[in-house]
């Protein structure tokens, strides 16, 4: 049986990084992409609640179906499962993304969040990222890796309620895959003030990624190394190692 896998991404249809995935893929099974016409970096799980989406089908490539929508990834894949798929797709993949989504970055990432969503209705699924944000990168060196993990998740699955964030490192030369933890780090935030024509204020918001310490077996230091970074997430946000302390804290009140 054909197997079906929807694609999707934050940095819009238009994106280098889809279209490399989408010809990476094209082997494994039956595409449907389903992707916002604009970018939605940095979009987070967000979904579209107080205006309504819109979906356009794009021309076929070859037998590839091509969809946008005005909505988020989160959207995009929301929308693929209800209105455009009659049946759950067999994978879910986001990305390539054009810049890195490893440590807390997953928290914001339109990619990842579209890689959870598929964890939310059981079905496998994948963000892959590339720690490197010129639009014009050549993909082409992760073919094998993209493939054979895609291929993995197809005939393996994973546990209800999880999905898989992948990062390649800067290099078109990997040094391997280590499966790792999500390291914590914060982003040193500033805002850059200034004033528009009419002398209103408004802000851009920068800064720089600080991660205090780069512990062995997490995904920024598999980065550092050169290695590919694969890090398992799940849908359960719960701080279940703090569990008994806020029961104490808490109960009785």
């Amino acid at each position: 049986m054909n197997k079906t896998i929807l694609i999707t991404n934050d940095d819009g249809i238009d994106a280098a990084g889809i279209k490399f995935l989408i010809s990476f893929l094209r082997p494994l099974g039956k595409l449907v992409i389903v992707a916002p016409e604009t970018g939605m970096s940095g979009m987070g799980h967000a979904v579209t609640i107080k205006n309504p989406l819109r979906i356009k089908h794009l021309p076929n490539d070859g037998d590839v179906e091509r969809y946008t929508t005005t909505g988020t990834p989160a959207d995009c894949v929301k929308l693929g499962l209800n209105q455009i798929l009659k049946q759950k797709p067999d994978l879910i993949v986001s990305g390539i993304n054009h810049g890195g989504n490893h440590s807390i970055n997953v928290l914001y990432s339109g990619t990842m969040a579209a890689a959870i969503e598929g964890a939310m209705q059981n079905i496998p699924s994948a963000g892959f990222s590339m720690c490197n944000p010129n639009p014009k990168i050549d993909f082409s060196f992760m073919e094998s890796y993209v493939q054979e993990i895609s291929a993995r998740l197809m005939k393996n699955g994973l546990p209800a309620g999880t999905c898989i964030n992948v990062n390649f490192p800067d290099t078109d030369k990997p040094a391997g895959v280590k499966v790792c933890k999500q390291s914590i780090g914060y982003w040193n935030e500033e805002f850059d003030s200034r004033l528009d024509v009419h002398h209103q204020p408004y802000y851009w918001l920068k800064g720089d990624f600080i991660i205090p310490e780069v512990q062995e077996d997490t995904d920024e230091n598999a980065l550092k190394q050169g290695f590919i970074s694969i890090v398992p997430v799940t849908i359960d946000l719960t701080a279940h190692t703090i569990l008994d302390i806020t029961r104490n804290q808490f109960q009785g009140l």
